[in-house]
């Protein structure tokens, strides 16, 4: 059993308090998702939670971990620069429950998993693989230590669509309590039954934890409905307090002007007056302290509101965007598919599914690479792995305002304030936000570019379940071009005219 007494976290850079009087408890059984915005937290929860020693350099914290002769078993939101450089075989030697397990274990975990064992011996280096490839091979590893308990932060991420029902189908057959971070809305409602929402409200000053021991979407209409009651109760008590304060007000203006009038040569009436003026102003005070204690209008945290220009990112309707014909898809010396053909035209709305592995990044990066120059487009690029488009310590002001002139930077700022950045968090360096703020930042460089075409690798993959609606509902309404890769379910869904399997003999139509 893991327990969390309290638990408060600041960053040390801003003071800004990202959690504040978090408390539960996992047992056995639970599969407690860990929800929020983008920035509230939730991976430095997750890294307390694993060794404090992991988000000590940048945040302090107060409370209780009671985890005491626990194993617990860490997923990582990412690999580390130096991690991504070790062959694969090397990466896997860095764990010591690798190092122990015989074969049978060995090939039992990547069964698990959907992988076969030879990968634990491959030579390539970890960043060659496929996303999907290092989150199987990283479970695989973890699933090897026999770990009390789970902590995953975004083990869905890059998943292809069986391995994502595999996950299902393990965290719902799991012994052991795991607590996951995850923005898969369909994830989320198949496997959750407890919810640890945390919240930053009032311009993200204040702090908010909910924990509910409910399903996703059962926690998800409770709230809705019961924000809504709060709503209606809080509006009646306003509207019958200031029918009340009305009539007091008159009371009181009618003693005011009769005291007033009151001719001196009527000592009585003046007393009189005065002590019914005594008791109007009593009764205003307790209607004062009737005003304190009526029930608070209720407080979320919005959802981001963002929107590409439709003039400047509308696309003819017919015009020709990629006509792409590969013999062959490689990876270095590997084929991963043959006889490609990608044809595009405008504005349809490309949705590339397929198997980990089977080069889905590297056929859209191709994508990109021939899309990019051209004159005749406005096209932009979200890859898979942020890093490269955000290195150094420039700002997301800096990003987005590389010109620094006043009437850019204030767009900037206003463009950042409608994603919920605060004003402090605009000044950190971008390579160090977290992966949603970094989605946030890239969406935002397109809509100031005015892209026309947009080549999308997982869009939705760092959106929180609260902001991942709103951006499926912006990129439905994009009047351009989108092709793009991704396994949200809902996404392929609710955005995409078309989609297309990749396969080891080239695409097909799903």
């Amino acid at each position: 059993m893991l327990q969390v007494k309290n638990l408060t976290v600041t960053h040390k850079k801003d003071l800004t308090t990202l959690v504040e009087g978090l408390s539960f408890v996992l047992s056995p059984g639970d599969r407690a998702a860990l929800i929020g915005e983008e920035g509230n937290g939730k991976s430095t929860v997750l890294k307390l939670l694993y060794d404090p020693a992991l988000a000590e350099p940048y945040v302090e914290w107060t409370g209780e971990i009671v985890d005491k002769g626990l194993r617990k078993g860490y997923l990582a939101q990412e690999l580390t620069p130096d991690e991504l450089e070790l062959p694969v075989w090397e990466f896997c030697q860095q764990v010591p429950a690798f190092e122990e397990a015989d074969p049978k274990a060995l090939d039992r975990a990547a069964r698990q998993v959907g992988l076969g064992a030879d990968l634990f011996w491959d030579g390539r280096t970890m960043s060659t693989l496929s996303g999907g490839e290092r989150v199987k091979l990283r479970l695989a590893l973890m699933l090897l230590d026999s770990p009390d308990v789970l902590l995953l932060d975004e083990p869905s991420n890059d998943l292809d669509l069986a391995t994502l029902e595999w996950l299902e189908g393990f965290l719902l057959n799991c012994k052991v309590p795991v607590l996951y971070i995850s923005h898969d809305e369909t994830l989320l409602a198949n496997t959750a039954n407890v919810i640890i929402h945390l919240e930053r409200l009032r311009r993200r000053t204040v702090s908010r934890c909910t924990v509910s021991r409910m399903g996703y979407e059962q926690y998800v209409e409770q709230r809705q409905a019961g924000f809504a009651h709060q709503e209606q109760m809080a509006r009646k008590e306003r509207a019958d307090f200031d029918a009340k304060m009305e009539k007091y007000r008159q009371i009181r203006d009618k003693v005011d002007h009769q005291q007033a009038t009151i001719t001196r040569q009527d000592p009585h009436g003046g007393r009189l007056l005065k002590k019914k003026m005594h008791a109007v102003q009593s009764i205003g005070r307790r209607f004062e302290r009737e005003k304190e204690n009526m029930t608070a209008m209720p407080e979320w945290e919005e959802a981001i509101l963002t929107a590409f220009d439709e003039g400047r990112s509308a696309f003819p309707a017919g015009k020709t965007v990629l006509r792409l014909d590969l013999p062959e898809l490689t990876a270095g010396e590997r084929v991963l598919s043959q006889n490609v053909r990608l044809w595009v035209d405008g504005p349809e709305k490309i949705g590339i599914v397929g198997a980990n592995g089977v080069g889905k990044s590297t056929l859209l990066k191709l994508v990109a690479e021939e899309l990019l120059p051209r004159a005749d487009l406005r096209s932009a690029y979200m890859p898979q792995d942020y890093g490269d488009l955000l290195l150094g310590d420039r700002t997301p002001v800096e990003l987005l305002a590389p010109s620094g002139h006043r009437d850019d930077v204030t767009r900037a700022r206003t463009l950042l304030g409608n994603m919920k950045y605060k004003a402090e968090e605009m000044e950190h360096p971008a390579a160090g936000l977290s992966g949603g703020q970094r989605a946030k930042l890239l969406f935002l460089s397109m809509v100031l570019n005015g892209a026309n075409v947009l080549v999308l690798d997982e869009p939705t993959r760092n959106f929180s379940p609260l902001s991942a609606p709103v951006i499926r509902r912006v990129l439905a309404d994009f009047p351009g071009v989108i092709i793009s890769v991704s396994h949200d379910r809902l996404y392929l869904e609710q955005v995409c005219t078309r989609v297309v399997e990749l396969t080891e003999n080239g695409l097909k139509e799903v």
